[in-house]
């Protein structure tokens, strides 16, 4: 595979300032969701700022967006009426905020608890109604699945990694439970998402960005009311999963 774009916006200097100024900008960005809170409200604050910064910082990085499948999505899930958990495959710590500012339906994210103490980032997030799992404590985790559950049935859909972290050597994980547990728990449709490009534009242990092309691949909807156990439930999602993934490589291309 070859970068989106070559030139001078592949040279170190360059990367180097987009990095710069990306990291710069997304405490500033948390900083004017936090003061727009009083007049917007706190959710409708975090999706008027946190999508703008996502969308014009990625294609100040020279990066190209593509969403291919969401027009076959039923229209219900389309407009945002029926709620649905989107489950993707973790290549980069670009995956958050580009499917934040791509998705065009906001929606909950589940975090690691690590993220909650990121000031100003992790006010943001909390502001934006992100639940954060802290896996080491089970009861805690399962109370932040019972929370997402309730989001769930009050008409939110909701985001997550399903390998808990990003992948370091650009394989697929192990995928965890949880997920899947809260899937049959809400009765909720999955929508699984594969991604490619994230991966090669900020590998594990880089800090520069490299421009390329992120493509965001969606699936079908899975009905976990068609799975008597949630580990069969999880085999089918990383089945489509594995090929959304392969088929978003191949858009980045």
């Amino acid at each position: 595979m070859a970068p989106t774009s070559g030139g001078w916006k592949s040279t170190w200097p360059w990367r180097a300032t987009v990095t710069a100024w990306g990291l710069a900008s997304l405490p500033l960005t948390a900083v004017a969701i936090i003061l727009g809170a009083p007049f917007l409200g706190p959710k409708r604050s975090f999706w008027t700022f946190g999508p703008l910064w996502s969308r014009s910082i990625f294609r100040f990085f020279g990066m190209h967006n593509e969403l291919a499948g969401w027009e076959d999505l039923p229209e219900d899930i389309r407009e945002g009426r029926q709620p649905v958990i989107f489950m993707a495959n973790h290549e980069s710590l670009l995956d958050p905020p580009v499917l934040m500012g791509t998705l065009p339906i906001p929606a909950v994210y589940l975090a690691k608890h690590e993220l909650k103490w990121m000031v100003p980032v992790g006010w943001a997030a909390m502001m934006a109604g992100t639940i954060f799992i802290d896996r080491r404590n089970r009861e805690k985790a399962v109370a932040s699945i019972a929370q997402a559950a309730r989001q769930i049935r009050g008409g939110k859909s909701v985001v997550l990694f399903p390998e808990g972290t990003r992948t370091r050597t650009g394989d697929l994980l192990p995928f965890k439970k949880g997920g899947f547990a809260l899937a049959l728990e809400a009765g909720t449709p999955i929508v699984p998402l594969g991604i490619g490009g994230a991966y090669h534009m900020l590998p594990p242990g880089s800090l520069l960005v490299r421009p390329w092309k992120y493509a965001i691949a969606v699936g079908r909807p899975v009905d976990p009311r068609d799975f008597a156990r949630k580990e069969d439930l999880m085999a089918e999602v990383r089945a489509r999963i594995v090929v959304l993934r392969e088929q978003a490589r191949k858009g980045t291309e």
